[in-house]
């Protein structure tokens, strides 16, 4: 599975980006650049992953600097998978 892809697809889907995440690198700033990630989209996110991935996020996990870029939220999902 390449998680990068996963999160980008998942990206897409959930903010209605139509196809804009194929542009995204993983040094991409989302939270505070990306007009359509909002709170309320955070936590569409985080049910999207959990769905997907099959792991849980507990709310002290949820920081500001996981949505900070693709990377860091590829990187939190990779660590998710790997505990």
């Amino acid at each position: 599975m390449n998680t990068e892809k996963e999160v980008l697809s998942l990206l897409d889907e959930i903010l209605s980006l139509n196809g804009r995440s194929a542009e995204f690198s993983k040094n991409t700033p989302l939270l505070g650049a990306i007009p359509e990630l909002d709170s309320m989209a955070v936590v569409a996110l985080i049910t999207g992953f959990e769905e997907r991935f099959g792991f849980t996020v507990d709310d002290d996990e949820i920081e500001g600097s996981t949505f900070a870029t693709v990377g860091s939220l590829v990187d939190f999902v990779e660590g998710k998978l790997a505990g």
